[in-house]
């Protein structure tokens, strides 16, 4: 199964997708620490470290391995993307958003972050709330950060793939 995370900065994502993929024995694919990896490599940051995502989530889904995916995911295209490896490797895609609908809970997450991938610079309040992040056109979980814990975002997603 390919497991897609999706979700503004700060929103908890990477802390929930970190503890499924260890409670799953999955693979864990972030995008950030591909495009941190392609900086130190001196190489252009753009949509590559999506491409890189792609194949190497493709490679690992064709394995039978459960594969979790971990990025904002803000555009349409991105999220077309992932689910046309999952369609073309012949697995089930569970399309998972996380949200932070306490404002003020949001914001103080993001501003008191601390960057677990050496050298990667956080975004600031301002570049979460300025970023564009386009608007779900299909079904997907949406879980919320303010409301959950990480654990409990964790089982409701565990109830989801089993339900």
């Amino acid at each position: 199964m390919l497991i897609t995370f999706s979700g503004l900065p700060g929103t908890g994502k990477s802390t929930i997708a970190r503890l499924l993929a260890r409670q799953l024995s999955a693979v864990y694919l972030r995008v950030d620490s591909v495009e941190q990896a392609l900086r130190v490599a001196d190489q252009p940051i753009g949509p590559e470290g999506y491409f890189v995502t792609y194949a190497v989530a493709r490679e690992n889904l064709l394995l039978g391995s459960t594969v979790i995916t971990d990025s904002v995911n803000d555009l349409m295209q991105i999220r077309d993307a992932y689910r046309d490896i999952a369609l073309l490797s012949g697995t089930e895609i569970l399309e998972v958003e996380i949200i932070c609908s306490d404002k003020n809970k949001h914001r103080f997450r993001v501003e008191n972050r601390v960057a677990d991938i050496k050298g990667h610079i956080l975004p600031s309040w301002q570049a979460v709330e300025q970023r564009e992040y386009q608007p779900w056109l299909r079904e997907r979980l949406q879980l919320d950060s303010a409301l959950l814990s990480a654990q409990q975002c964790v089982d409701r997603i565990v109830l989801e793939m089993n339900g």
